[in-house]
């Protein structure tokens, strides 16, 4: 008998996979809206990056393991690899972004080891549940949960970071204007 029980699991990816999905749709109409912003400050570029790999990590990951007759092992695998993929755009992401970054909003070592420290719960719950362990299950699920309220932090900080920018900006225009 094969510990994953996708009839117990289904409506939880149902709800974060759907959530994941609008939550990338949201963040990247906001980057749409500003995207000479974000494109020209590695700070917001990387961050934006970062949440949207994140949040169609969770999407993917939801749609893996709602596709039928998977065994625990293949959902264990699958899920490590996503998780694995997504961390190391996250980790590169944030690294160049405290290298190259003008903005500051929210850049910091402990935002990095918050971060990364989800990706490697889902990782290590993963292969937990592909070595056959039922709990891996409810690790990596609870990491990516806590990970997608991470990632909405994220995307707020993004809209602060822009907001922001807009306001630098506009101030750098305005005293143009008086000097003139």
């Amino acid at each position: 008998m094969d510990i994953y029980r996708p009839e117990q699991w289904h409506d939880f990816f149902v709800m974060v996979g759907g959530a994941a999905a609008a939550l990338a749709g949201l963040v990247f109409v906001a980057m749409s809206l500003n995207l000479t912003i974000v494109f020209h400050d590695p700070t917001h570029r990387f961050r934006a990056m970062g949440t949207l790999a994140g949040f169609t990590s969770v999407f993917a990951i939801c749609a893996l393991v709602l596709m039928g007759g998977q065994s625990h092992v293949a959902v264990g695998l699958e899920w490590f690899v996503v998780s694995g993929v997504v961390t190391i755009i996250y980790v590169n992401g944030y690294v160049q972004a405290i290298k190259q970054g003008r903005s500051a909003v929210g850049l910091g070592v402990r935002r990095l080891v918050t971060g990364t420290s989800c990706h490697v719960a889902e990782m290590i719950g993963a292969l937990m549940l592909a070595s056959g362990r039922a709990a891996g299950l409810y690790v990596a699920a609870v990491a990516m949960v806590i990970y997608v309220a991470y990632m909405v932090s994220g995307a707020w900080l993004l809209l602060v970071g822009i907001h922001q920018r807009e306001r630098h900006e506009l101030g750098k225009t305005q005293s143009i204007d008086k000097s003139r």
